[in-house]
């Protein structure tokens, strides 16, 4: 990570969003991190709940042993099989052995779903999250995730749209919470025209989320990039000046809790 990029961002970001939350980071590598692999809980929990401390400026190294839930394990890349009974956990349920979501109306449509799916393998590669400001020359962050309220996702998702004549500069995928800041930034940074990914609509992931918070996550190749067209975007214009007082004024994009 260029500390130069690190320290332009974090100035860049406090003169055009003040007092918004910091972003936090992931990297997946299978380098020596230093950092104990965090344990896995007693109990079923969602990996959007354990980014908090992350969120708050500690650092978390997550691998196959740190989880619990069956959708995490998918989407970080570390179990491909899906349960048989999961058209059923998704949909309607199954009478005296799953109890049903309703997240799809059927679970023919949750075998579509699940049939254009793209599984990302981890290996045995990690995830290092960090949030943005504990950033070093070490590191090498390949996702970007802010958690953000209305207007900071107003100029994030502008941002993301800046350099494009394509009008889908962000994409919002149906999935759990960790797919959208995980797995879907992931495929994106693979393709030819990365886009950011909007989410945390999961209502099971809700809980672990202030109740006005979204996600919008960057692939880092996009990401850089908007860092050196900021200066020269809207950001600089009356019309974002007037969210800007919004924000201070601790209207919904303001510091979070």
């Amino acid at each position: 990570m260029d500390p130069e990029l690190r320290d332009r961002f974090m100035g860049l970001w406090n003169r055009y969003f003040p007092s918004c939350e910091l972003p936090i980071t992931f990297e997946l590598s299978n380098r020596d991190y230093g950092i104990p692999e965090a344990k896995p809980p007693g109990t079923w929990r969602c990996v959007v709940c354990d980014l908090a401390r992350v969120r708050k400026g500690r650092s978390l190294l997550l691998g196959p042993g740190s989880l619990s839930c069956s959708g995490a394990q998918y989407y970080l890349g570390y179990v491909k099989e899906r349960s048989p009974d999961f058209r059923y956990f998704l949909s309607t349920g199954k009478p005296g052995s799953v109890r049903g979501e309703r997240y799809k109306k059927s679970p023919e449509l949750v075998d579509e779903l699940t049939s254009r799916g793209t599984f990302l393998p981890a290996g045995d590669r990690k995830y290092l999250f960090r949030r943005w400001d504990t950033l070093t020359a070490a590191d090498s962050p390949d996702v970007v995730i802010f958690f953000a309220r209305g207007e900071a996702l107003s100029g994030l998702f502008t941002l993301a749209n800046f350099e494009s004549p394509d009008p889908h500069g962000v994409t919002c995928p149906f999935g759990s919470g960790c797919s959208s800041i995980i797995h879907y930034p992931l495929l994106e940074g693979q393709g030819k025209r990365p886009r950011a990914v909007l989410g945390m609509f999961d209502p099971s992931a809700r809980p672990c989320v202030p109740p006005d918070i979204l996600t919008m996550a960057f692939p880092m190749r996009l990401f850089s990039r908007i860092v050196d067209t900021m200066e020269e975007s809207f950001l600089a214009t009356g019309s974002w000046g007037r969210v800007m007082e919004k924000i201070r004024g601790g209207a919904p994009g303001g510091k979070n809790d």
